[in-house]
């Protein structure tokens, strides 16, 4: 039991360290690729890739060398890893609790308005920069493409994402007879239009329906954060074992309450007599 911790951390940290190949490879791999969904998440896969490269170094080494040195910075990176998980998962909950569709009456689908959603969303999907980022991924994916060919009748009896029912279509509400033209309509009826790369992208209910699509994945998301979180803590706790083993072999006390004589003696020890003895000789 006295080296169990140590071997726990060293192999789950060799398991990690091979994982961030792959995912700083990714985000090499999107770094290189012109699409500009894929250039927008090569930066986060980079940073976690390096940032689980560096960990996971860091904790196999000290793990299985008793570095005690090394475990110290692999704790210290893993609980400001723990501490912004946290954040981010209160956070998340904070911004996302806000939304939801509205059901429209004789519909299968719901519609979607940006007011209904937290302001620091909003403040964010509103910016031309984000936006227009967003809207060329939209456009990429032609999420749209699929409702080209549907019929009156699908409208009324098919489902629609948050998606396409926000940046697809105008509202259900709108009316484009010539009656209507002098109604106090909603403004995004008057953004739609029928040409592919223009359709209704930008509405707010396309902007409302993107960001209820980052709604409904962020509560998906959470279940698998908050599962990481309650692992990374054991994972914690077990590393705390292997940095107080670490510095039982880097002093060499044997386990337990009864402290004997230092058999060998620790790393520094000859440092420290040599410069002792340099010091005794010049006084």
């Amino acid at each position: 039991m006295y080296r169990f911790s140590n071997t726990v951390i060293g192999f789950l940290n060799l398991l990690t360290l091979l994982a961030s190949i792959p995912i700083i490879g990714a985000g090499l791999w999107m770094a290189r690729s012109s699409t500009t969904c894929e250039n927008f998440l090569q930066t986060p896969l980079l940073v976690i890739g390096f940032i689980v490269l560096v960990i996971s170094l860091a904790g196999f080494i000290g793990a299985c060398f008793h570095v005690a040195c090394a475990l110290w910075l692999y704790l210290v990176i893993m609980l400001l890893l723990i501490a912004a998980l946290l954040g981010v998962t209160v956070f998340g909950f904070g911004v996302t609790s806000k939304g939801g569709g509205v059901e429209v009456p004789g519909r299968s689908y719901s519609e979607y308005h940006l007011m209904d959603y937290s302001p620091w969303l909003k403040k964010r999907i509103e910016n031309p920069k984000y936006w227009n980022t967003l809207r060329n991924c939209i456009l990429g994916s032609k999420t749209c493409d699929k409702l080209a060919s549907w019929t009156p009748l699908d409208y009324m009896q098919n489902d629609m994402s948050p998606i396409q029912s926000g940046c697809c279509k105008p509202p259900t509400a709108c009316s484009y007879n010539m009656e209507a033209v002098m109604l106090n309509q909603d403004s995004d009826c008057y953004k739609w239009n029928n040409a592919p790369t223009v359709l209704c992208y930008e509405c707010d209910s396309c902007k409302a329906g993107v960001l209820e699509n980052l709604r409904r994945n962020w509560h998906k998301l959470s279940v698998l954060i908050v599962t990481m979180l309650v692992l990374l803590i054991g994972i914690y706790s077990i590393g705390c074992c292997a940095f107080r083993n670490a510095r039982r072999a880097q002093t060499d006390y044997p386990y337990g309450e009864n402290r004997m004589t230092k058999v060998r003696p620790r790393w520094d020890y000859h440092w420290w007599r040599w410069l002792h003895d340099r010091k005794e000789q010049l006084y």
